[in-house]
């Protein structure tokens, strides 16, 4: 989506939101996220994910509409922070089959990943198992208390406000 249409979406969220009212912005950051076998003992890091261009620009998209609608006076950032977050399957098979059913268009692995991943998880303790971590964003937004020209009807930005 482009950040225009994401200002748009914002804009309603303003509208409806209570005043005082707070919008956590939650996402994950694209990062090439490693791809590890764990165990209790060890763990051993395979490859990384390939960020595709709807990833990488997923988050410029967003990024640039949060700085937007802040810019607007609409939503006062007040925390902000990332944190890790470890998506886990038994076998490189689980994972290389969620990857391409439910990730496609986001990230991909690259032959050598998947070949290394298998290669230690054949070898590893019978408590492995692979995961993918990512970074993911968390923020809490307030929004703005400030008046605008006619609040209660306020809504999407016209053409040329952007």
């Amino acid at each position: 989506m482009a950040p225009e249409g994401m200002v748009h979406a914002l804009s309603e969220i303003r509208r409806v939101l209570s005043p005082d009212g707070i919008l956590i912005d939650l996402r994950p950051l694209a990062d090439n996220w490693p791809v590890e076998v764990v165990s209790l003992r060890e763990v051993r890091r395979t490859g990384r994910v390939l960020d595709l261009p709807a990833q990488t620009g997923g988050d410029v998209a967003s990024n640039e509409a949060m700085q937007e609608v802040q810019r607007r006076g609409w939503f006062t950032a007040e925390e902000q922070q990332s944190f890790p977050f470890m998506y886990t399957w038994d076998t490189p098979s689980e994972m290389e089959e969620f990857v391409n059913d439910e990730w496609q268009d986001f990230i991909d692995l690259d032959d050598e990943t998947k070949r290394a991943t298998r290669a230690a998880w054949a070898v590893a303790d019978a408590d492995s198992r692979v995961r993918i971590r990512m970074n993911v964003w968390i923020a809490r937004c307030r929004k703005a208390d400030w008046p605008f020209q006619d609040a209660s009807r306020q809504s999407a930005p016209q053409k040329g406000e952007l």
